[in-house]
């Protein structure tokens, strides 16, 4: 994994398989791009283009995937905050006026522009909040084997890419850098963070989704699973962070593909990085290092990402 980029004004904290991590650097705070009107309490969020799967970040990384990942994260932040009449909006890490065209790009320093997110500091929780409303992946080796994901029982009889009778919220619990993630029952996440926000993760995990979803529908894409991460604010406010419905952390499916196929290949027509999980499965026994991706394989896999972005937002 390359070393993170130095940047004025900040100072790296954290890198994780995608993203890196930077604080104000109170030394050089008054220069460049990270200066007074940055607040001290905030953090830079920066995308990359490493890719990983399986658990493991590979080479090479995916061309201008950080860029792609950070604009749709904008794009659905700006939707999810809104709300509507009906619907109160969800409110998120985004520093005040860091919108998709909002002035506070002004403060991301230039060698990180177009991939980064200014954001609040948040008490990260440590649950993964998965909404599944089709089987696919992981859920569907469960099913297959005892008619279950992650422990809840499923109706019989259902197929790969077959849409659930209704969305299910499986947590998992968030491991250590370089360790698997843990699924959790809910009652495990009572245990972990407590009662009410246990109840909060989960009611808006499952409201997210169903609100992405719609919008997904209107644009002739399925969202199928999705994964949220969530921090509580100085105020003590739920607060949407991370990334956020992006091809990284969702699968995506063409909804004519899905409904006019005959084979879980024809149905599941992904606009993620299944194609990497494919290749990677069939050419990779998950032991020693990675095999390096095949060039055909990284510009599918760029297609994908610049392809769920043009639907979505044009």
């Amino acid at each position: 994994m390359t070393s993170p980029l130095a940047l004025p004004g900040w100072r790296h904290l954290y890198s994780g398989k995608v993203r890196d991590l930077y604080v104000p650097d109170p030394s050089t705070r008054d220069t460049g791009n990270g200066g007074a009107d940055v607040r001290a309490d905030s953090m830079l969020v920066v995308a990359s283009d490493r890719v990983s799967a399986f658990d493991h970040v590979l080479e090479p990384g995916i061309p201008d995937k950080g860029v792609l990942l950070t604009t749709l994260s904008l794009w659905w932040f700006d939707r999810l905050v809104a709300g509507s009449a009906r619907e109160p909006g969800i409110p998120n890490h985004l520093v005040s006026d860091h919108t998709l065209d909002g002035g506070a790009r002004s403060l991301i320093p230039s060698e990180v522009a177009g991939r980064a997110m200014l954001v609040k500091s948040l008490e990260m929780q440590p649950i993964e909040c998965v909404v599944r409303g089709y089987l696919a992946g992981s859920g569907w080796a469960e099913y297959q084997a005892g008619g279950t994901v992650c422990g809840i029982p499923l109706p019989g009889g259902l197929e790969n890419g077959d849409r659930l009778p209704e969305p299910i919220y499986t947590p998992a619990f968030k491991a250590p850098m370089g360790e698997h993630d843990e699924n959790i029952s809910f009652e495990r996440t009572v245990e972990l963070v407590g009662a009410d926000r246990a109840a909060q993760l989960r009611d808006l995990s499952l409201e997210v989704y169903r609100r992405a979803s719609r919008i997904a529908e209107d644009r002739g894409l399925i969202l199928a699973d999705t994964k949220f991460e969530f921090g509580i604010d100085d105020s003590g406010v739920m607060t949407l962070a991370d990334e956020v419905l992006t091809s990284d952390s969702s699968r995506y499916w063409d909804a004519v593909a899905w409904q006019s196929g005959t084979t879980p290949a024809e149905r599941m027509a992904s606009f993620d990085k299944q194609i990497v999980r494919d290749w990677l499965a069939a050419n990779w026994d998950r032991t020693g290092t990675p095999p390096v991706l095949p060039a055909e394989i990284v510009e599918r896999t760029a297609d994908r990402y610049r392809g769920l972005l043009s639907r979505l937002t044009s």
